[in-house]
């Protein structure tokens, strides 16, 4: 059986317990392709898993893998696919619940994925897949339209700086709520307005019609700066008051019209082809913040725990 590096942990715990090793190249399923990684991109979640913070979703076998989005090559077509070839440079995420594109293969359904934007490189490729996050909570739950004003928050990091690139396409006044660092970058993605989360307190911070959040704290706060039929959407929520946070979500659903909306991102093909779309007509462009090589895994980890993040950190498989 062939085999392939990858990174894994044997171990729950802080970013030290990653490290590059090996296991078997994934076997091709029917209807799947595999795909030669370029490089993936390092998010959020898989810090939280990678330390054990969700261990009811990830549960207590080793060695565990690491890794959502990927960009790369289709090596090899299944039986029953069709409009994929061998060569074909591709984007996706792999389905929800499963971590691993921190390897040289992956295999996937085409679902999970499409042709990467032609005006990329697969570097640059796969610090956008998390776009699609952006576009699902604008277009799809928020219903974001022109002249509204949007609130991103965690505006600098992977999915915030799609999202105010996306705002914008989308005819929106965008605040962008970041870090001091990183103020000059987003106005530079094309905010309106840029404010730094160290000085302003929530109820300073106005009134708007959608707000984003991909912190996943203070949701009472954040809800109350939402106009009359105002939306917030939530990417994540508080892992360490995990009760208290979806409680509080699903009773706004029930009490009051400012609903806060949330969800876990699971994309599909036709998600994929929107963004190239956007992509290849500039109206977003990748950020990526550091490429670390496979064996710098923990490294990655490190950088994106320690915060001010602008885009996206990649790990460079070939």
């Amino acid at each position: 059986m062939k085999e392939m590096r990858a990174a894994l942990y044997d171990r729950y715990g802080p970013p030290e317990v990653l490290y590059e090793g090996t296991v078997p190249v994934p076997s091709l399923k029917q209807g799947e392709v595999l795909v030669r990684v370029h490089a993936a991109g390092v998010n959020g979640g898989e810090l939280y898993g990678r330390a054990g913070r969700v261990r009811l979703v990830t549960g207590r076998r080793f060695p565990q893998r690491t890794g959502l989005d990927f960009a790369g090559e289709i090596a090899e077509v299944a039986a029953a696919v069709t409009g994929l070839r061998e060569g074909d440079r591709v984007w996706g995420v792999l389905p929800r619940r499963r971590f691993g594109s921190a390897a040289e293969y992956v295999a996937v359904r085409p679902r999970q994925l499409s042709l990467a934007p032609k005006n990329l490189t697969l570097v640059e490729a796969a610090s956008l897949p998390v776009g699609t996050t952006a576009m699902t909570a604008l277009g799809t739950k928020a219903r974001l339209k022109p002249g509204e004003r949007l609130l991103v928050r965690g505006a600098s990091g992977g999915v915030g700086s799609v999202a105010v690139q996306l705002g914008k396409a989308l005819g929106a006044h965008v605040t962008a709520l970041a870090g001091p660092k990183n103020l000059g970058f987003v106005q530079d993605l094309g905010a309106d307005e840029a404010i730094s989360y160290t000085t302003a307190h929530p109820s300073e911070l106005g009134t708007f019609d959608v707000v984003l959040d991909t912190v996943g704290t203070q949701h009472r706060a954040f809800r109350r700066l939402l106009a009359p039929g105002g939306r917030m959407v939530s990417i994540t929520f508080d892992v360490d008051h995990i009760p208290a946070g979806l409680g509080y979500m699903l009773a706004s659903a029930v009490h009051g019209t400012r609903r806060v909306r949330f969800f876990s991102g699971n994309p599909r093909h036709e998600l994929f082809a929107e963004l190239t779309r956007y992509v290849e007509s500039g109206a977003i462009r990748p950020v990526v913040d550091t490429v670390h090589p496979l064996a710098d895994i923990a490294a990655a980890h490190r950088a994106l725990e320690a915060g001010g993040v602008r885009g996206k950190h990649i790990i460079r498989i070939v």
